[in-house]
């Protein structure tokens, strides 16, 4: 295939990658990854299965899948760049060889966190930045200023600082949603909206805080309304699962808005994932709604 006709195609394959995980809530899943169309012509994002997508066509690779505690060592160093070790084989052919070659024509990749079976956290585009053959490893780095970076492996510390920003903005929290998107079956635990465009993974405790960490038991599946107003402290959730919406708010009298989305929520219970460990932690629960409570009365 052409470069430019591949560079082309690689591109909208990538808009399509975005548009559709984020009309399902941050995520694709297996079978549409698997099932993808362009101009009539079928083309796999991913591979049936190995962690890496190397269409025959293609000079470059074009996606690489991380899974925690998978069969390669791929892990995500203090420098905020993914180490992604050599596919076995050869290393200086076949899948490494077209790794390679992203990385000297500055191809981007699409990368793809597996967090459950069949669920994928999209990141792109993503790039090769480095090749370190004594480590048998890839260096990714998850945006393009990287490639213009002399020596990836020596960051300065503003460098790094920023890489581990990106990391905390376009990998852990996409992996978060999806995660807690995925725990409350794409539903808002208060008002049950199905929409996954429309739907966000909510910290119990914030991210600021040394507890905030971003676990299933840490989240709350919310519509963006409800989101809002938990973060604001127009509504709170007690150990108990309760939503509580803020006096004040309740005696106000504005439009359909507040009262369908907010006032008659007050009481409702909420809609739980079926897993009991993906449920929220009733101790973080009891922390944030202390501050609901201190905060509105």
């Amino acid at each position: 295939m052409d470069s430019a006709l591949e560079a082309a195609l690689r591109l909208r394959i990538i808009d399509w990658v975005h548009q559709r995980a984020e009309a399902n809530g941050g995520f694709l899943r297996r079978d549409e990854l698997l099932d993808f169309h362009i101009d009539g012509q079928k083309i796999p994002v991913i591979d049936y299965s190995r962690g890496i997508r190397n269409p025959s066509a293609f000079a470059s690779t074009l996606s690489i899948v991380s899974t925690a505690n998978g069969p390669y060592d791929d892990t995500e160093a203090d420098d905020g760049l993914l180490h992604y070790a050599y596919r076995s084989g050869d290393p200086w052919s076949g899948d490494n060889r077209k790794l390679r070659h992203a990385m000297t024509t500055g191809q981007p990749l699409i990368l793809f966190r597996k967090e459950v079976a069949n669920i994928y956290t999209p990141v792109a585009p993503v790039y090769v930045v480095d090749d370190e053959p004594e480590n048998s490893m890839f260096l990714i780095a998850l945006d393009e200023s990287f490639t213009f970076v002399p020596d990836v492996r020596h960051l300065t510390q503003p460098q790094r600082e920023y890489a581990l920003r990106l990391a905390k903005q376009r990998l852990h929290q996409p992996a978060f949603r999806t995660r807690v998107l995925v725990a409350y079956e794409t539903r808002c635990a208060i008002c049950e909206l199905k929409h996954g465009a429309l739907l966000d993974a909510a910290h119990i405790v914030p991210d600021s805080e040394e507890a905030g960490v971003p676990t299933t038991t840490n989240g709350l599946a919310l519509c963006k309304i409800h989101h809002s107003a938990y973060d604001q402290n127009m509504l709170g959730i007690t150990a108990d699962h309760r939503v509580d919406i803020a006096l004040d708010l309740l005696a106000e009298i504005d439009g359909p808005m507040l009262k369908h989305g907010l006032q008659e929520m007050h009481g409702r219970f909420l809609k739980l994932p079926r897993k009991r460990s993906d449920r929220p932690d009733r101790e973080l629960l009891s922390w944030r709604y202390e501050r609901f409570v201190a905060r509105t009365h």
